[in-house]
């Protein structure tokens, strides 16, 4: 897997068992220099994946750190279920060995022996074991028929406890579907020019705003020693050029900071572009928001959940699509480092999920509480990373499948207590002798069907009875990544 992530002519190599040391030592020798299979990797020459080697961990980049934490938890969590079904059990046992020695000091010990392995029997945890499987099963598979696919039960229960939702921009409240709105040049240049020299570049890349240019520009020209710097921009030499591309502050708009200012202010992604060290041109990028989004904004502040968008946008345009979609917070201008780390600071409210879909996402994906991808357009990497991949191409999925969880974590509380609420009341029944073995048997088998039957509940449809299924996309087949 890590082969296609760091480098799309790597090959194939042998990784064995993925460790967190592993792939920290194998970070370190690529940012030396070295490579993997005897083929050197230097970090930044790829345009695509290996961008994260920039600035980002290697754990980050392929979401492996997330996966190794996650697992780590998970583990831990495994463990405290375990030890606390043994001490039930040891419980258990002395209960029934208490009442076997006391019962048998005042009378018929074989009374008092066989009543205490009935209540050994009465505290069995039939219904307690299947109570939560049955149930994460059945909303798993709600959420698979729905096109929503969860990567395990601990998701779903991460998902009921969310309290912030933080969103990408690019791809998720947004269309993803840029175009150029406009050219600013300066004197002495033209806008094909600007567009001829920009698309050299970007013809390199798999960033969301090369397509938008390569759509404009007139048939763009060879480029040489193309490098993309994760997150700024994209460098290379064309027709004897040195050229610059990227976002302002990384080339400086110069002479045309009036038009970038003006794009900006008006919602627009701007690229800045320079040759031999002096600005020619700003290229206005528009992304259309998807026009579900403020609906889903507002269905999200309805569940109670405070909403932040990342995004590495400028703060103009970043802070107009917030305003109309009603968003609490906006963080602009930020690395893949910079999303995580506000996603680390999120954390100290509660529990986050991360939406996301490229691979600038994948940082924040691997360290929120639940990683939720947007699978239509989504990276591999991203989707890796996530903890549940949403394979459609609409966005009001989101507040459906958190309502989903939160109804799935009630069912199982609903069948812990009904468990719990038996084993209560029939280990004192059948320490008094009011209970046979069979009747108490009976009674277990009862409850588990109970348990089962309420647990299927959550294979409802997760879509509220207000939404149109017409309208839920899912991917098709060919466009499945997982």
């Amino acid at each position: 897997m890590l082969d296609r992530y760091l480098h799309p002519h790597l090959g194939h190599f042998a990784v064995g068992e993925i460790t967190p040391a592993g792939i920290d030592a194998l970070y370190a020798r690529l940012r030396r220099g070295g490579g993997v299979g005897g083929r050197p990797l230097m970090p930044g020459t790829s345009p695509g994946s290996t961008a994260c080697f920039d600035q980002v961990s290697a754990k980050q980049c392929v979401g492996v750190g997330s996966g190794t934490t996650r697992q780590s938890e998970h583990i831990a969590s495994r463990r405290c279920r375990k030890r606390s079904a043994r001490r039930h059990q040891s419980n258990c046992e002395l209960v029934a060995a208490a009442i076997a020695v006391v019962g048998a000091s005042f009378g018929d010990t074989g009374l008092w022996i066989n009543r205490a392995l009935v209540v050994l029997v009465a505290a069995s945890p039939c219904a307690f074991a299947i109570a939560v499987p049955v149930t994460v099963f059945a909303a798993i598979g709600a959420a698979t028929n729905a096109g929503i696919v969860i990567k395990g039960g601990a998701a779903l229960e991460a998902l009921a406890s969310v309290r912030v939702v933080a969103l990408d921009k690019t791809g998720t409240l947004t269309r993803n579907h840029q175009s150029v709105i406009d050219v600013a040049v300066a004197d002495g240049h033209t806008s094909d020019e600007v567009l001829g020299l920009a698309a050299a570049l970007e013809a390199h890349s798999d960033h969301p705003l090369a397509s938008a240019i390569l759509a404009a520009a007139p048939t763009p020209l060879d480029a040489a020693d193309v490098q993309t710097i994760a997150g700024h921009g994209i460098t290379g030499t064309v027709a004897g050029q040195h050229v610059r591309v990227g976002k302002p502050g990384f080339v400086e708009p110069g002479v045309l900071a009036a038009d970038t200012d003006r794009f900006q202010a008006d919602g627009g992604t701007v690229v800045v572009v320079e040759s031999d060290g002096s600005v020619i041109g700003a290229i206005d990028v528009r992304d259309e928001t998807r026009p579900e989004t403020p609906d889903v904004i507002e269905a999200l502040h309805r569940l109670g959940l405070k909403v932040a968008m990342l995004t590495g946008d400028n703060a103009g345009t970043a802070k107009a699509i917030g305003a109309a979609a009603g968003i609490d917070e906006i963080h602009a201008g930020l690395l893949p480092t910079d999303k995580a780390a506000i996603i680390e600071r999120l954390r100290g409210r509660g529990s986050v999920a991360m939406v996301g879909d490229g691979i600038n996402d994948a940082p924040a994906l691997a360290v929120a509480d639940v990683g939720i991808a947007m699978g239509w357009g989504g990276t591999d990497v991203a989707i890796e990373a996530a903890d549940v991949a949403i394979m459609g191409d609409d966005l009001t999925h989101l507040p459906d499948l958190i309502s989903h969880a939160r109804r799935t974590r009630t069912i199982m509380f609903e069948n812990l207590a009904l468990s719990g609420l038996l084993i209560a009341t029939l280990i004192p029944i059948a320490a008094f002798g009011v209970l046979g073995l069979g009747a108490v048997v009976a009674v277990h088998e009862v409850a588990e069907i109970v348990a089962i039957g309420n647990g299927l509940r959550a294979r409802r449809d997760i879509y509220g009875p207000q939404h149109d299924h017409a309208s839920h996309t899912t991917m098709p087949r060919e466009h499945a990544r997982l």
